[in-house]
């Protein structure tokens, strides 16, 4: 549906004011809250969780006050921000966006020059989200500059009082292409710059809209950041293998390889692993939550996975088509050469683990209105 913009903020008012004044029911708010907590909590839910979750994600989300925030966008594409905006649902996501990022946004606000940095000038002094786009570049501050300041500037600036930090992107996460050999700028993540903060890596290029929406939406909730891996990555959305999910697994266990992207085996939707797919080193939700209003992702249309969620993944996965040399299987590293001989038996597991997989994803699509637990 089309919403309109969201009116200005009154002294006081909550985002569920906000939401009404802009014609969001409960009901909406409600399956808004349910498919954002499924993707918080990356699994089925028992029954009876989903309306008590959904209800206490709905509420805390409703009593939220004006969420000042920054959105910084550096040395980058717009790719990012693109993506966030072409959600697949963009009724609700559109308004909390909207609201979060009204202060300073220099892709959709509508200020400029001397206005703009005044708003981002006034939200550093407060308390605020930070969400960064883009790379930093350290080997000339001249390599990008905004408002004649650099872009490390800029980022210290508006990092000092923020209340969460967002680096959204893999040019936020580490420097992405821009940093890829011989890196002439000397790009650097927001995590190398901004040291001993704490930093949410939301990587890829770009990450699926659902996932930026909902680490946003978990501190608007939560008043927290969300459970992170070791690389600062959303456990909710980096705590699985896309080979995990993968719906062509069990041709890889199968033994049964695409070997041209004309072959009768690419027709038949077999396994990408000899293309050159980086699904089984590359921890990212794309199978479960997918693009473009949960259609398809790139291996379901036919294309290896190339790994974008990982870090330095350019030098690191290049050429993309060149298989890996270990991909981890079934408890077990082998090779990819070698799978064609696995036993039966393991053929049975590989079958059974991929229907159990299905039956996990066809009940997160359908229970539209379930939210997770936050654990």
């Amino acid at each position: 549906m089309l919403v309109p913009p969201p009116p200005i903020w009154r002294a006081g008012e909550t985002l569920g004011e906000q939401l009404a004044h802009a014609g969001v029911s409960r009901r909406d708010l409600l399956k808004f809250a349910g498919r954002m907590a499924t993707l918080i909590a990356m699994g089925p839910l028992l029954p009876g969780q989903t309306a008590a979750i959904a209800e206490t994600i709905a509420d805390k989300l409703a009593s939220v006050k004006k969420p000042n925030a920054v959105w910084l966008q550096l040395q980058e594409c717009t790719g990012c921000l693109e993506s966030t905006l072409r959600a697949g649902h963009t009724s609700i996501e559109e308004l909390v966006l909207n609201m979060v990022s009204l202060n300073y946004c220099e892709l959709v606000m509508a200020a400029s020059g001397n206005a703009a940095n005044a708003a981002l000038d006034a939200t550093n002094r407060e308390p605020h989200i930070l969400v960064i786009n883009g790379s930093v570049p350290t080997a000339n501050a001249g390599y990008c500059t905004i408002g004649g300041k650099s872009t490390e500037t800029i980022l210290r600036e508006a990092a000092a009082n923020a209340t969460a930090i967002l680096a959204v992107g893999s040019c936020a996460f580490d420097g992405c292409v821009q940093a890829a050999a011989p890196n002439p700028t000397g790009a650097v993540g927001v995590r190398d710059i901004l040291t001993g903060r704490e930093v949410v890596n939301v990587s890829g290029c770009p990450p699926i809209a659902d996932v930026i929406t909902a680490t946003i939406v978990y501190v608007l909730t939560y008043g927290r950041t969300p459970p992170v891996d070791e690389l600062g990555r959303p456990l909710f959305a980096y705590g699985a293998r896309i080979h995990d999910n993968c719906p062509r697994r069990a041709h890889y266990d199968a033994g049964q390889f695409v070997t041209s992207f004309s072959d009768q085996a690419s027709r038949e939707g077999h396994c990408l692993a000899h293309m050159g797919c980086k699904g089984p080193d590359t921890f990212s939700p794309c199978p479960v939550i997918k693009w473009n209003g949960e259609i398809s992702f790139p291996i379901q249309a036919g294309h290896p996975c190339l790994g974008c969620t990982e870090p330095h993944w350019f030098d690191r996965n290049t050429p993309f088509y060149h298989a890996l040399p270990n991909i981890p299987g079934m408890g077990v590293e082998s090779t990819a050469n070698k799978v064609g001989a696995v036993a039966l038996a393991a053929v049975g597991v590989g079958i059974a683990a991929h229907g159990v997989a299905t039956l996990v994803r066809r009940h997160l699509r359908s229970d539209d209105d379930t939210p997770p637990s936050s654990d």
